[in-house]
């Protein structure tokens, strides 16, 4: 216990002497400043104010600089002061009050009293009123005044932090905060000690509590920025900024600090504002000036961008930087103001540089201007300062000279100053010799053209744009085998290289592999044509048809709204200060508001519907579904295929290629995208070729149950197609049961369509297939009373009647046969006496027995001479396929003579039937 003691006390004897001290300089100060106070003259010394004065050089307050504590001097003239007072206002006060009065004094001398308030306290009311204007207010340093053992905890808790005693310094700090909770200084200790036990937020959090009772320390401001910042807290550090600023409104580095941290944040129209606020303030900062007007331009503000340096112009007439100049040049010619940075250019060399040349990056602008303007004589003339012997210092000068004479088509001069700028670099530059081809390109030199894409590729091996170009001048030169080795990787690893980004691998661009397939379908090598292109154009039909699936909803989901939000919110949750306001662009603040809007007028609705159905069990799943992530619009690798007619002939050969290698799914799948999602936008020509293409496709494949809804909606949009509903026949035969989809639909075309034959020849065909004729018959002569010249619905009717006379229940047989044979003798003068008519009486007669009619036309059938018709080719089969064809495949002579042998065969006649197989049917 008394060693503690000892130590408590050394502890208090510091404290006292340090303010002490304080105390004696604070007085030090006051002397001074009345002794200035006193030079200035003796005028204001006879105002109607007491004063003491002394016999020589005595002075009363060089006591306390020998002892600060003996206030014995001062206490006996402040005594001589009071009574003198006391006498001349006729105020009779106590020995016993004065001494307190004393007491007091020499108390607050030493726990750090302020000796002139004890003065001005005993003086009140007893002095002439001086007529120095006084200031009004609170006299500095007296708020928040701190007790004395307030002062001693305080003094103990900085020792224990200086000494290391963190815990201790804590401990004491914390009950000061709690007996002193508005002194800045405990704070702003406890943040020193919390960061030198590396506790950022709290010491943060301690920090800026301190600032706040101290806003004019800019000190503390300037830590808090840099902390903030380094915690990616950008709303606290711009709050933090601005309060620096107010602090300490000098420092011209704090506004650059908030305007470098707003064009980080990107928001940049407040950066301009900054920048152009720190113009105004200090008008010869040229990096003020400079920094606003690309801003500004950035933000599309030009006009408030070139104000701004001719402002600065305006000022500066007799010198100006020329980076104003140049910079203000290059933002008229960006705007394509050619004459108004010319004129600035002119002014310039008029007034700054009058009789000298103007720099280099000045001339060139001018030159350039010329060129625009169109007096290219003159811009030769002004150019003529960057020729060959300059061209080494200013490249980029040369380089944007030679650009605008390409741009503006003088492709020759453009030429002479790329080779200038070539001669001058030592090493390869692609983007030069890629430059250099284009002007060799366009003077028609196609070998000079040709011999610097090459060099261009050493360098930009990934350029699209220089290979594809370089491609096409090789086509026209006619070497393809060496435009398809440009085209495709020469070394397969590095195409399974992995560790690349696929959007810099060129073989895998869609130009260059559409390039590639032109080039295949051009010389007929369809494998190749199939491989590169149908990745390509599957991937983009896919997309565009789920694109064509996301619903445009009106209102903004709950996510979206959620998303808006996050905008306001404040992630330092955790500190003391949080709520800071949001560094954003004002259309982003805006939009979060209003999403925080819909977000609690939603919850407020929805906890209305609760309140008005407690009983009831509320199904919100409608409700909750937009919190389900919005499926997002992705965008085709062929953006342009479904609008290009190119693009469709692309996709038809395609489809061509795809069956005649057999793969008939891939080509169906196609056509069928294709017809669902632009067949308003294809020309009819090219429509009735995807329509042929795809139910020729549909008939080879193993399922017809694919290939019936393309084929089936066909058919609703063309009714009247009889090649439409041909195929559609074919499908449906090719159906093992009956499909009741396939019924109602032909039911509803018929009531939709009444004149339409097809669906009813169709329906007859499946009565016949079920071996039910009468209704068969029926339907067949329906379509009998709308085409009685069609010779294949005279065929059918016929038919009909004749397997309905068969019929063991039908009474009138011979009536019904013979209305059968009039239709097919319709049938025959329709076809004009052809085999196929003649073939068609003869098997007619021959299946109900009538051999002996049936013999005499099948001889005349082999009487009569029948001459080939082409065949019907595939658009997808090779042209060579049906050269192979054997003359007479149209003729039917082999079936009448082994049907005619058949009959002679049964009744007996076995010569003749052999020597008609002899005849007609021997190979």
């Amino acid at each position: 216990m008394g060693e503690e003691g000892n130590e408590t006390g050394s502890f208090e004897d510091d404290v006292l002497s340090v303010l002490a001290t304080g105390l004696e300089v604070e007085m030090t100060k006051d002397e001074q400043g009345e002794e200035e106070q006193g030079e200035e003259g003796d005028d204001n010394s006879d105002d109607g104010e007491f004063v003491l004065r002394f016999e020589g050089d005595m002075n009363p307050f060089d006591y306390t600089e020998n002892d600060a504590f003996g206030v014995q001097p001062y206490q006996r003239f402040q005594r001589l002061e009071y009574e003198s007072l006391a006498e001349r206002k006729r105020k009779v006060h106590g020995d016993h009050s004065c001494g307190e009065m004393l007491k007091k004094a020499r108390q607050g001398d030493v726990f750090g009293a302020d000796i002139d308030e004890i003065m001005e306290a005993m003086n009140f009311g007893n002095r002439r009123k001086s007529r120095k204007n006084k200031k009004r207010g609170r006299p500095k340093g007296s708020k928040n005044k701190a007790s004395p053992q307030i002062t001693r905890m305080l003094g103990e808790g900085t020792l224990h932090y200086a000494k290391g005693h963190y815990s201790e310094a804590i401990r004491v700090l914390n009950e000061v905060v709690r007996l002193a909770p508005n002194l800045p200084d405990a704070y702003h200790t406890l943040g020193l000690v919390y960061d030198a036990i590396d506790e950022g937020k709290k010491a943060m959090s301690f920090y800026l509590i301190a600032a706040e009772m101290k806003p004019k320390d800019s000190s503390l401001w300037k830590l808090l920025v840099s902390w903030s910042l380094e915690q990616e807290n950008t709303g606290q550090a711009m709050y933090c900024l601005s309060k620096a600023i107010m602090a300490d409104p000098s420092d011209i580095s704090l506004k650059f600090d908030r305007a470098l941290l707003y064009i980080k944040l990107g928001v940049y129209e407040k950066a301009a504002k900054s920048y152009d606020q720190i113009s105004q303030l200090y008008p010869d900062n040229i990096e003020a000036h400079k920094a606003a007007a690309q801003l500004y331009k950035h933000c599309r503000q030009v006009d408030r961008s070139v104000s701004i340096l001719e402002d600065y112009l305006k000022h500066h007439q007799t010198e100006a930087d020329l980076s104003i100049v140049d910079l203000l040049a290059a933002i008229c010619m960006d705007n394509r103001d050619y004459a108004k940075a010319l004129q600035h250019i002119e002014h310039a060399q008029s007034v700054y540089y009058f009789g000298k040349e103007l720099p280099p990056y000045l001339t060139a602008k001018a030159g350039i201007c010329y060129l625009h303007l169109g007096n290219v004589d003159k811009a030769e003339i002004v150019l003529r300062a960057l020729q060959l012997e300059n061209a080494y210092d200013h490249t980029d000068l040369i380089t944007q000279v030679a650009d605008s004479y390409k741009h503006l088509g003088h492709y020759g001069s453009a030429l002479n100053y790329f080779l200038m700028v070539e001669s001058c670099s030592e090493q390869g530059n692609g983007v030069l010799d890629l430059k250099i081809a284009q002007c060799y390109l366009f003077l028609k030199e196609k070998d000079q053209a040709i011999k610097f894409f090459y060099k261009a590729l050493h360098s930009l091996e990934d350029s699209v744009d220089a290979r594809l170009n370089l491609a096409s001048l090789l086509l026209e030169e006619g070497k393809v085998d060496e435009a398809i080795l440009l085209l495709s990787p020469a070394n397969a690893e590095l195409t399974l290289d992995t560790s690349r980004d696929q959007s810099k691998m060129w073989w895998l661009n869609e130009k260059v592999k559409l390039k590639l397939a032109n080039i295949y379908r051009a010389k007929m090598m369809f494998e190749e044509f199939v491989d590169v292109i149908h990745p390509l154009i599957h991937q983009s039909l896919t997309i565009i048809t789920a694109n064509k699936k996301v619903k445009a909803r009106k209102k903004l989901s709950k996510s979206v709204l959620l998303e808006r939000t996050k905008v306001l919110e404040d992630h330092q949750t955790d500190n003391v200060f949080h709520g800071f306001r949001p560094t954003a662009s004002a259309s982003d603040l805006s939009k979060a508001a209003r999403a925080r809007k819909l977000l609690q007028k939603k919850s407020a609705l929805k906890e209305q519907m609760k309140a008005k159905v407690l009983a009831a069990s509320l199904d919100w799943q409608s409700e909750d579904s937009d919190d389900e992530p919005r499926q997002e619009l992705r965008k085709p690798p062929l953006p342009e295929l479904l609008k290009d007619e190119e693009h469709h002939q692309l996709i038809l050969d395609l489809c061509k290629a795809l069956a005649s290698l057999q793969r008939y799914q891939e080509a169906f799948d196609i056509i069928k995208l294709i017809m669902r999602l632009v067949p308003h936008k294809m020309s009819g020509e090219r429509k009735d070729e995807f329509v042929t293409l795809g139910a020729q496709v549909a008939l080879k494949l193993m399922d017809p149950k694919h290939a019936y809804d393309f084929v089936r909606d066909i058919v609703q949009q063309r009714p009247d197609n009889m090649a439409a509903w041909n195929y559609y026949y074919h499908i449906i035969s090719r159906m093992e049961i009956h499909h009741s989809r396939h019924s109602r639909f032909l039911n509803r075309i018929r009531d939709e369509h009444k004149n339409c034959v097809p669906p009813i020849i169709i329906s007859g065909h499946q009565f016949t297939v079920v071996n039910q004729h009468q209704a068969a018959a029926k339907e067949y002569l329906e379509a009998y009373k709308l085409l009685p010249d069609s010779p294949f619905v005279n065929l059918c009717v016929g038919t009909a009647l004749i397997n309905l006379a068969l019929d063991v229940r039908l009474k009138n047989k011979h009536q019904c046969l013979a209305q059968g044979l009039a239709f097919l003798y319709n049938n025959q003068q329709l076809c004009g006496d052809s085999q196929e008519a003649l073939y068609n009486i003869a098997r007619a007669y021959h299946h109900v027995g009538l051999v002996s009619f049936a013999a005499s036309y099948y001889e005349k059938v082999l009487s009569t001479s029948e001459k080939d018709y082409p065949v019907p080719k595939l658009p997808y089969e090779h042209p060579d396929l049906t050269k192979n064809r054997k003359p007479g495949y149209c003729n039917i002579h082999q079936e009448a003579a082994y049907n005619l042998h058949l009959i002679y065969k049964q009744s007996g006649a076995h010569d003749l039937a052999r020597q008609v197989l002899r005849d007609h049917c021997t190979i």
